[in-house]
């Protein structure tokens, strides 16, 4: 099918226009400007009324003033008490009391408790005051109690909705930002582990260095390189000082992270738990740094207790190999055939962590449902390897 310069200029005009209109229609601006043509067709009803009343206002003018008054709430974000104000000047001028309703929505909606209520107040004064004066029309209300059972659910009502309506915000906010303090703290938190996995590992190879330099600085005493020696101790002394104090002073709850060899023993725990595993280690990883190791026992081990929460019962799969200078690791689980009796306890975090990890390594980490089961793959460079190799063992 070919396709002409016109017709392609059309969709992508087509195409253009409907990208713009969705961002602009779900935009604040959209939705006051929307409100204020709502507030603006619900006075017009009230035109001929007003046409017909003693204020000098004809039908064009009557709508023009209302139209004046209704562009108020373009900037009732900003600005509440501008259309507020303007809402009671309606009230007293034309005895026009919809604009005063959206104005007393806006002023909850956007300054809360405090706001909604010394408005509402402020409204129904003004409005007591003007039923008291010659000019009230006599058919709005012909007694008090018929006044208060007008004015006062209008404003109440009105300024209730929008106080609710900023609590509910309030409420939404508080909830992302707690999920952006977890997320932030769980990546904190992984972070230390790594630093920790770091000294533990990089810490005890600057002590043998050191160790080593020393011995070889006594041994090289009365010779040329007796200084050299000296001196390479002695920067291993001070890297391992160095290393303390910018990790373990930062982070003084230190625990010591297993490598593969802890992987069998997560294997059992998980069985015992109710969830079967199959765990696939090719020997080859067994050659990875210390540094590596630990991460893939971190994350097997968030993805079985992800597997013992969401999907009890369900036989997990975990493969860990080589594929060329990429290390990856694969956690697969059946999803369950219906939801858990009781909803899971979990932070949410789990998954932060297990990406911040792998990520800090310089890898990535996918986890989706697809057909029928949970997956989660982790990639990361495989770092140096010791020159040893080996093949599949399973446990």
């Amino acid at each position: 099918m070919q396709v002409t310069t016109a017709s392609y200029a059309r969709h992508r005009l087509i195409a253009v226009s409907r990208r713009y209109a969705q961002r602009w229609t779900t935009s604040p601006r959209a939705v006051d400007v929307i409100t204020a043509l709502g507030c603006l067709a619900l006075m017009v009803l009230d035109v001929p009324g007003l046409a017909d009343g003693d204020n000098r206002l004809t039908g064009l003018t009557a709508t023009l003033v209302l139209a004046a008054g209704a562009a108020s709430l373009l900037v009732r974000r900003r600005a509440p008490w501008v259309p507020y104000l303007v809402g009671l000047l309606l009230l007293a001028w034309l005895h026009e009391l919809t604009l005063v309703q959206f104005a007393l929505y806006s002023l909850g909606r956007f300054r809360g408790r405090r706001a909604g209520v010394l408005s509402t107040l402020g409204y129904v004064a003004v409005a007591f005051t003007l039923f008291n004066l010659p000019g009230w029309p006599e058919h709005h209300a012909e007694s008090l109690a018929d006044f208060l059972s007008l004015v006062v659910p209008i404003g109440v009502l009105a300024s209730g909705v929008g106080v609710a309506a900023y609590r509910q915000d309030l409420v939404r906010e508080l909830e992302a930002r707690r999920a952006e303090t977890a997320a932030l703290q769980a990546v904190r938190d992984e972070r230390i582990s790594v630093a920790r996995d770091v000294h533990d590992l990089v810490g005890r190879e600057l002590t043998v260095l050191a160790v080593r330099a020393e011995v070889l600085s006594v041994r090289a005493r009365g010779t040329p390189q007796e200084k050299n020696f000296e001196e390479l101790a002695d920067t291993a002394r001070r890297a391992h000082l160095m290393l303390n104090d910018t990790i373990v002073h930062r982070a003084d709850e230190r625990t010591a992270t297993p490598g593969l060899e802890g992987l069998p023993a997560l294997a059992e725990e998980s069985g015992r738990m109710g969830s079967p595993v199959t765990l696939r280690v090719a020997a080859d990883a067994t050659r990875l740094s210390p540094l590596r190791q630990t991460a893939v026992y971190r994350v097997v081990q968030e993805c079985l207790t992800n597997a013992a929460k969401h999907a009890p019962g369900e036989p997990v799969t975990v493969s860990i190999g080589l594929e060329g200078s990429r290390l990856r690791i694969v956690a697969r689980n059946a999803l369950p055939r219906s939801a858990p009796p009781t909803e899971p306890v979990s932070s949410g975090t789990g998954t932060f962590s297990m990406r911040e990890r792998v990520r800090s390594l310089g890898g990535t980490l996918t986890a989706r449902a697809d057909s029928g089961a949970y997956e989660v793959v982790a990639l990361l460079p495989a770092g140096w390897l010791r020159p040893e190799p080996g093949r599949w063992w399973e446990g």
